[in-house]
């Protein structure tokens, strides 16, 4: 089985022609594992359905879980997503940063992406440079879902992780980090919002909590 093609990145200034090869590498259908400001990831171009499959596939889930979106700032999240005031308020004091937000998905997200029978999708906005240079390079959202090892299993180290997957993804983002914390995840898809998962920045919510 090929294994997937490894670029070593810099992790506060990544190579501008290396990030644009995994552009071209991610239009063409490739899966790609990469590292974000919480856990590392596996994302790919939406445009490419095949792709999303994979993704799918790999993950082990099926299409009633949505996916992830990572979008390059809150005016992106609103094409994708419908935001009221109070979600709009809460999502420009925490962006970018470690949250993913559940939201009303709009018809501009993929079937593929999205809980059909909801219509719900989940958005980040990263503050990682790797992700932020990758979506300006690849002028697209990037659909995504954390990394896990075959079996649904959380890795022990970054060293397994590769091993285990790099036979199963095409592109390996390696910038010399290794982050075990995870997103914390909003519901913003009611009148209140509701902590579905903590994880990271749990202290910045400070000021929603009544």
């Amino acid at each position: 089985m090929p294994r997937a093609i490894v670029y070593k990145l810099h992790p506060d200034h990544p190579e501008r022609f290396k990030i644009a090869k995994i552009a071209d590498a991610l239009r063409d259908g490739a899966l790609m594992l990469f590292p974000t400001d919480s856990v590392y990831a596996v994302g790919c171009d939406p445009r490419h359905h095949k792709a999303l499959e994979r993704l799918r596939a790999l993950k082990g889930v099926d299409n009633k879980k949505p996916l992830t979106l990572i979008c390059p700032s809150l005016s992106v999240v609103s094409v994708y997503a419908n935001i009221d005031d109070a979600a709009y308020k809460m999502m420009r004091t925490l962006t970018p940063g470690p949250f993913t937000f559940l939201l009303r998905a709009t018809k501009e997200v993929p079937k593929l992406v999205l809980n059909p029978k909801r219509r719900e999708a989940g958005v980040r906005v990263p503050e990682h440079p790797i992700c932020q240079d990758l979506l300006e390079q690849l002028g697209s959202v990037i659909v995504s879902s954390s990394a896990s090892i075959p079996g649904g299993r959380a890795p022990e180290n970054k060293e397994q992780l590769f091993r285990e997957l790099g036979g199963l993804v095409d592109v390996i983002l390696d910038d010399g980090s290794y982050n075990t914390k995870i997103t914390t995840v909003l519901d913003l898809t009611g009148d209140q919002f509701e902590i579905l998962r903590e994880g990271m920045g749990m202290d910045r919510l400070a000021p929603f909590v009544a």
